[in-house]
């Protein structure tokens, strides 16, 4: 279906660039607002620890249904690490992990709210993060609003805070917070 020829990029095939095509299809069709086209891929790591996760959004909203609230979309099926086990395994502390309330798009029917991840590092490590649909809202359908789009900052414990855009990476100290703010799903159908 896709024969992308340089210079298109081409990274993260099957985590990023499958969620936008599968959200593209749908629109096409007419049947469901765009989910959050995101796998929002967070990774962390120093010499003696490595973790990868992925985190849930908002779905989007279809003719005679909300979207779904903090789950995975499409083709993802992934399932995040136990808190108490990832505490557990990783110097880290899972501050919070919440639904991001307002951020799926309003319509006849609602797209699903996105999520918020709040990750507190106790020793030194490396963290980055691979997300889309932080510059472009998830498309609302037939007249429904667009969701939110994601954000991805961290909290320093010295002060201060650092955007991370989409993509980037950075380096944690003990104390500073690693913020994820998933996207939200499109709403379907003019809101009343």
């Amino acid at each position: 279906m896709l024969s992308p020829r340089y210079p298109p990029a081409v990274v993260a095939g099957n985590v990023e660039t499958s969620q936008c095509i599968t959200d593209a299809l749908y629109g096409a069709l007419g049947v469901l607002a765009a989910s959050q086209g995101t796998m929002n891929n967070f990774t962390f790591g120093n010499s003696r620890h490595q973790y990868y996760e992925t985190v849930a959004g908002g779905s989007g909203a279809g003719p005679d249904f909300d979207g779904a609230d903090a789950v995975q979309t499409h083709m993802t099926n992934s399932r995040l690490t136990d808190p108490e086990v990832l505490e557990w395994r990783f110097p880290v502390l899972l501050e919070s992990f919440a639904i991001r309330a307002g951020s799926g798009g309003r319509g006849r029917r609602r797209g699903g709210h996105g999520a918020v991840r709040r990750v507190r590092f106790l020793e030194p490590m490396t963290a980055a993060i691979l997300s889309g649909r932080r510059l472009v809202r998830p498309h609302g359908m037939a007249g429904g609003e667009p969701g939110q789009p994601g954000r991805n900052y961290v909290l320093r414990a010295a002060g201060g805070s650092a955007d991370l855009g989409p993509f980037g990476q950075t380096e944690m100290a003990p104390g500073d917070v690693f913020v994820v703010e998933t996207p939200g799903g499109g709403g379907y159908g003019p809101a009343d």
